[in-house]
């Protein structure tokens, strides 16, 4: 079974969802402590909200089956930090959100095992990343890569407090041209729904930073939700009420993306 599926699309636009994933080898699983099988850090149900959005906007989609607790395709694969100085949960987590362990005393994976999720699902990503940019750019002359993350809406490990609704990052604005980064801002500014933050504490993961690179044509941005605006964290289940207020602000967005 392949890695991950691809929704090819007719407009410049590429989604991509590295933490929708939710699967767990069961001979990964068999050695991960049981409250660490349901995956609990999974970005729950954003393929749900974005794909009648993408579809609407006829924007390619990208979407892992394994959960980040396999392998984090939003990390580089040589493990370097992302934001230095941060507890984070790195390449192939050895602890969640929580910072308690997912693995059992000496059932944690070494470096062969490392490797092999990374040859197995964080390069066909990738390269499955840089192959619909190369071709978006070849029909359109540019693309644009919007990361759709969500985590939920206080985790103390990661950040003080409860974090802002909408988090838009733009690795300080390296990743996107300043137009489009202001043009999202004022999207956001626009409404009083929800509060928003650019460039806070999500500045953009690896995927934005190593991908947004607009003067070769492609600018990426990375949207993270708090989770209790379109679910119910505890129970991750969806909350029909809720997201389409949600869904209709990301639509503004993607499609200013478009503009």
């Amino acid at each position: 079974m392949a890695p991950f599926t691809l929704q090819r699309g007719r407009a410049p636009l590429l989604i991509s969802l590295p933490h929708d994933g939710s699967f767990i080898p069961d001979d990964i699983a068999a050695r991960m402590h049981s409250a660490a099988r349901r995956a609990p850090d999974t970005d729950w149900h954003v393929g749900r909200l974005y794909q009648p959005l993408a579809e609407a906007l006829g924007a390619s989609v990208l979407k892992p089956r394994a959960s980040r607790y396999v392998v984090d395709l939003n990390r580089p694969a040589d493990g370097h930090a992302l934001y230095p100085g941060q507890r984070e949960t790195g390449l192939v987590p050895l602890i969640g959100f929580d910072g308690k362990p997912l693995y059992r005393d000496g059932a944690e994976p070494d470096a062969a095992e490392i490797q092999r999720r990374i040859n197995d699902c964080w390069q066909p990503y990738h390269q499955a990343i840089a192959q619909e940019l190369a071709r978006l750019c070849a029909e359109h002359g540019r693309a644009v890569l919007w990361e759709g993350h969500s985590i939920r809406s206080r985790v103390p490990m990661l950040f003080e407090g409860r974090l802002p609704d909408f988090n838009l990052g733009t690795a300080a604005g390296a990743s996107c041209t300043p137009a489009l980064q202001d043009r999202l801002q004022a999207c956001l500014a626009s409404q009083s729904r929800f509060d928003f933050a650019v460039n806070g504490r999500f500045k953009g993961g690896y995927i934005t930073r190593h991908y947004g690179t607009p003067a070769t044509g492609v600018q990426a941005v990375q949207l993270e939700l708090a989770q209790l605006n379109y679910m119910d964290e505890a129970s991750f289940a969806y909350d029909e009420a809720k997201a389409p207020e949600v869904q209709e602000l990301i639509g503004r967005m993607l499609q200013l993306c478009l503009a």
